[in-house]
């Protein structure tokens, strides 16, 4: 893994990312463990500089995005406004890893919580599930659901997460959509901790791979994946949208400070 925890979940605030909230903590697992030991819940989403620029065009979004009780410096570009920007010693917390290491925890320790896959192509949760089960034969997965439906199996599905309660939700459904879907069902299972994971169901289904590491450590992930996806292309124009907006806003808020000083 990539990631690694450290001791201490030392929470250090919530920073403003061009206006969202990004949480730092030295140990983002030891705070998904304790809110499901303590049974309090949670959506985490997972922020990239893709999804920063999606809320500035969507009031929706944005407004899920500061509800939710963790937002996580998934992207490269967030992680370097929190530095340079402002200061903060962070490192990039993918969203894949984290959920990879919340899985591993669950089962190798054989955490009794109940995990719920929904999202991705018909067989594709399905087959994700069973590859982590087999990996971590103490992992209790106790549903899968495809993301491609009709309105009756939506609520089918609304009802089989009513009766099952799982105790984790991975929706891989993408963004907004994902992150809008959690927002509008999570009282469905109040104590859940629910997390947007993207496509990280292909990944684990062995459909898709992952960018190779000297890439994702050098920043470079994002061409990897339009590599493998060359019709993201336009969505892709959201990173150097990002680096600009993150210039400017920085020289203001010097600027600002300045001429209070002053």
């Amino acid at each position: 893994m990539r990631y690694r925890t450290q001791v201490m979940s030392e929470f250090h605030g919530a920073f403003s990312v061009l206006g969202l909230p990004v949480n730092v903590m030295s140990n983002y697992l030891d705070w998904l463990l304790e809110r499901l030991r303590q049974g309090s819940g949670g959506h985490v989403i997972t922020l990239n500089a893709e999804m920063t620029m999606q809320a500035e065009r969507n009031q929706s979004l944005a407004n899920v995005i500061h509800d939710a009780e963790l937002v996580i410096p998934d992207g490269a570009g967030v992680v370097l406004y929190l530095k340079l920007m402002l200061r903060q010693k962070v490192e990039r917390i993918p969203g894949i890893e984290l959920a990879e290491d919340l899985l591993k925890n669950l089962g190798e320790k054989n955490i009794d919580k109940k995990v719920f896959f929904y999202g991705g192509a018909a067989g594709i949760a399905t087959k994700a599930a069973e590859s982590w089960q087999q990996e971590v034969p103490g992992l209790n997965v106790i549903g899968t659901y495809s993301g491609y439906h009709s309105p009756a199996e939506a609520e089918e599905l609304r009802q089989t997460l009513i009766k099952l309660q799982p105790d984790v939700i991975f929706v891989g459904l993408g963004v907004p959509r994902q992150e809008m879907w959690i927002h509008q069902n999570r009282q469905l299972c109040p104590q859940a901790i629910w997390i947007g994971v993207g496509g990280s169901f292909d990944i684990w289904a062995g459909q898709k791979t992952r960018a190779p590491h000297w890439l994702a450590n050098n920043n470079l992930e994002w061409l990897y994946r339009l590599y493998q996806e060359p019709w993201r292309w336009r969505r892709m124009l959201a990173l150097p949208e990002f680096a600009c907006k993150a210039l400017v806003s920085g020289i203001s808020e010097k600027l600002r400070i300045s001429q209070s000083l002053s």
